[in-house]
């Protein structure tokens, strides 16, 4: 198994949302940038993620998903419509893929970006490295238990 990070604007998808889902399972489309893509290609069914809110006020980690489906053709890239359209992508060789997810745990307190980089053992995290700006990354397993360990110390 694996462990993840993957970002979204709560204004455009949020944890909530996720829980809104039918069977609080959706597909994470509009990844746009190739290293991040390749991560999405990376998963596999049952790995874990952090959803993380990004560009909110405090950006942080919501809660967990699960994945449910290895990547496949992201649609978006094919749709004229969407703000994820790409002209480039050929639909018999697409540039861009998407996976399913499912929602595990909604956190009761998020867990700020402040309130991780207080976290001396969490410091080489690309997360909060200045200039990272991937939606989607792999996430240490020591990392992923400290961050579980943080956000179970919150419920009680």
């Amino acid at each position: 198994m694996a462990y993840w990070l993957m970002k979204s604007e709560p204004e455009a998808f949020s944890i909530h949302d996720l829980a809104k889902a039918s069977q609080q399972t959706t597909h994470w489309d509009g990844v746009r940038n190739y290293q991040a893509r390749n991560y999405l290609k990376a998963m596999q069914v049952g790995d874990l993620a952090f959803f993380y809110h990004s560009n909110a006020k405090p950006p942080g980690i919501a809660g967990i998903m699960e994945v449910t489906r290895t990547a496949y053709p992201d649609d978006t890239q094919f749709d004229p419509h969407d703000d994820h359209f790409d002209t480039k992508s050929d639909p018999n060789n697409p540039r861009w893929v998407m996976v399913d997810v499912r929602l595990v745990d909604i956190y009761p307190t998020l867990l700020s970006l402040d309130m991780l980089k207080q976290r001396p053992q969490l410091a080489s995290l690309p997360l909060l490295q200045r200039g990272t700006r991937l939606s989607v990354m792999p996430i240490p397993t020591k990392a992923w238990d400290d961050i579980c360990q943080l956000a179970k110390s919150l419920k009680s």
